[in-house]
């Protein structure tokens, strides 16, 4: 069968790419065409747009870069018609990708959406768009299927693909400390992970606060996991030669299996820190106009995964006008330092189990090609 798949971010491509990795397995004349990033190009296919030319951060952001989404958007609907897909897997995105399914419902091209749009946070509205254009929705989060419910929407649960990712990772690449060491030049010193995120916006905003906060730990090595799209000029003039902080592209798994504690940014890279059990201070910051804007909107009590999936602060946010050095470096002080190191990880083994078992990503596969043979 054909497939046309759309991930726009980072995490996207991380997740579609395990998907189309258990497609094949599942499918042996699957074939490809897709919206993504380099792990998506690992799986074969063709690539049309990649993501780093997609992601675009807050409102004020998006307004900026119209001009180019609605071309994205008028492009990919012509080549969506001319490919002629048996389905269009659609991952997260949602200002995008709800538009491009609201079209392919008037063409009768199935869409099989995998990760769910946040309309638990906010937009809540958009579950009408769904109900109507979207033909299955596979969540990966637990309460995702009793929120759905509410609206009279049938969701599959597949569980998160982040513990198959992980769990691959531990028994395939993981590396070992010593290995891992020489490699990267590293001494003996614990290591504090930075994840400023794969966005320039919000690595101009947030790495200079989080890298200040650490500048003073001269017992830890700090090491920020850097973006492949990011150059390493921008994240070294935020260094400014500073000895202790390394940078490190393409092994963030490797750098938090490595890493005693972390300064993360909002969104999946939460939830991958938490599976890794590494605590971690949670940093959110965006505009001005941006963050405004989400203060009225937004309906969650919290912002990180990992608080949302457990429903309480078990990891400290610090968000905005909260993100400062100061604030940072005393919760590392916490959970490097102190017995809420310990409840931390309570809280992340009960989130596990939260999460589902291994296997989300062949699970959703096996239930996307019953959708596709369904309505054959």
């Amino acid at each position: 069968m054909k497939y046309y798949i759309i991930a726009g971010e980072a995490s996207g491509d991380l997740h579609a790419s395990n998907l189309m990795k258990e497609l094949k397995l599942a499918d042996h004349a699957a074939e490809f065409r897709f919206w993504g990033g380099d792990l998506m190009q690992q799986q074969g296919g063709q690539i049309v747009k990649h993501i780093k030319d997609l992601a675009f951060m807050g409102f004020f952001e998006v307004i900026m870069n119209l001009r180019t989404i609605l071309s994205n958007i008028k492009f990919c609907k012509q080549d969506i018609i001319s490919y002629q897909p048996d389905a269009v897997i659609m991952v997260d995105y949602p200002g995008f990708n709800l538009r491009i399914a609201k079209f392919l419902k008037t063409h009768n091209i199935p869409v099989l959406y995998y990760i769910s749009p946040q309309i638990w946070a906010w937009k809540e509205s958009r579950i009408h768009q769904i109900k109507r254009d979207v033909t299955k929705m596979y969540t990966i989060l637990p309460f995702e299927k009793a929120f759905y419910k509410k609206f009279e929407v049938d969701v599959n649960f597949v569980g998160h693909p982040l513990i198959d990712a992980i769990d691959h990772f531990k028994q395939n690449d993981a590396k070992d400390k010593e290995v891992f060491k020489q490699l990267n030049e590293l001494d003996d010193r614990p290591i504090i992970a930075v994840l400023p995120g794969s966005r320039v916006q919000e690595i101009n905003l947030k790495l200079p606060i989080m890298l200040k906060a650490v500048e003073d730990l001269k017992d830890y090595q700090v090491i920020i996991a850097a973006a492949p799209s990011i150059s390493k000029e921008l994240y070294g003039k935020y260094i400014n030669g500073k000895q202790n902080i390394k940078i490190i592209y393409k092994d963030t798994y490797n750098i938090l299996n490595q890493s005693s504690c972390a300064i993360v940014t909002s969104g999946t890279a939460t939830l991958e820190t938490a599976l890794f059990k590494v605590p971690q201070v949670v940093c959110y910051k965006s505009s001005w106009i941006s963050y405004q804007i989400a203060k009225k909107l937004i309906k969650v009590k919290y912002i990180s995964l990992v608080n949302l999936i457990l429903n309480k602060e078990a990891v400290k946010e610090l968000i905005q006008n909260d993100l400062t050095p100061k604030k940072i470096k005393l919760e590392l002080d916490l959970i490097l330092n102190s017995s809420k190191r310990e409840s931390i990880l309570e809280c992340y083994n009960n989130l596990e189990e939260k999460c589902g078992g291994i296997g989300a990503s062949k699970i959703t596969a096996n239930e996307m090609l019953k959708t596709i043979q369904l309505r054959s």
